[in-house]
């Protein structure tokens, strides 16, 4: 995850800067350093750097960090994850996390959001798909508050939940000065 996540704030420095993909990869090269450095002397003996490309990079990267069984078994994990007794915030974690490894899913709003529904505890995939949420985003807004819904609703059960103070019908006059009459 150390791997990824670091390609992916790398990324995100690309798009800012508006790099093209030669300049990517002779950027990622030069930030390399320890074990990394070393292993792509050794790894860059077996592509020809004038036409390696950013995506051709990641998957000689990818391939010494994430080998097929690896993320073979991460995209298992992914398409299997359900929320359970976790909270919707761990969840989302999770998933986003997981969203890497299958890009087909990551890459479709609507693949994506359908899976993330499916994911969540039937309660809360009811109330969140009521809504009729349009994205992901929107669905992980509804899901958090559902959660706070449901804690509302068993407060109200259990008669914890405060209820506000009665308004006064009637609230009195304001009283006014008389004006001096000297």
């Amino acid at each position: 995850m150390v791997a990824k996540g670091w390609i992916k704030s790398i990324e995100v420095i690309f798009e800012f800067m508006k790099l093209q993909d030669a300049d990517r990869v002779r950027c990622v090269v030069f930030l390399l350093n320890g074990d990394a450095r070393i292993w792509w002397e050794s790894a860059s003996t077996t592509v020809n750097m004038r036409t390696l490309s950013w995506d051709g990079f990641k998957e000689v990267f990818y391939s010494k960090y994430f080998d097929k069984e690896v993320r073979a078994k991460l995209t298992r994990d992914f398409m299997t994850q359900r929320q359970g007794d976790s909270s919707v915030a761990e969840f989302v974690r999770k998933f986003e996390r997981g969203c890497y490894f299958v890009p087909l899913i990551a890459n479709d709003a609507r693949a994506k959001l359908r899976h993330f529904l499916d994911g969540l505890r039937p309660i809360l995939s009811r109330d969140v798909k009521v809504a009729g949420p349009a994205t992901y985003a929107v669905a992980v807004t509804r899901a958090l508050a559902a959660v706070q819904d449901l804690i509302d609703i068993e407060n109200d059960r259990q008669g914890k939940r405060p209820y506000p103070a009665p308004q006064q019908q009637y609230q009195q006059r304001p009283q006014f000065k008389k004006p001096y009459q000297g």
